[in-house]
């Protein structure tokens, strides 16, 4: 698989609600056909250019979607399987380098 198609692979459509204060957050992904709903934000953080916010979906796995703030598009950054997620909770996470 060539890199372009890689990364054609990992982006996402984010269905997404904006609070009070108008900052997006994600209620649900398509991966391909599949709509999956987001049950709990578990962490969030910001990059320069980037949000990231790390979810527990309704398939019971953990996901990292990461919004480019300058391009407006929605990637898949990491994927926890159910399995393992309980462990991912209490790894390190980037926000706060515990």
């Amino acid at each position: 698989m060539t890199e372009a198609a890689a990364k054609r692979a990992m982006e996402i459509r984010v269905e997404c609600y904006a609070g009070y204060r108008g900052e997006q957050e994600p209620r649900a992904f398509w991966l391909g056909e599949r709509r999956i709903t987001a049950v709990e934000i578990l962490d969030r953080w910001m990059a320069p250019d980037h949000r990231y916010f790390k979810i527990r979906a309704n398939d019971g796995h953990v996901y990292i979607l990461r919004r480019d703030e300058v391009k407006g598009e929605w990637t898949l950054g990491a994927f926890t399987h159910a399995a393992a997620a309980g462990a991912a909770n209490d790894a390190y996470s980037p926000r706060t380098g515990d």
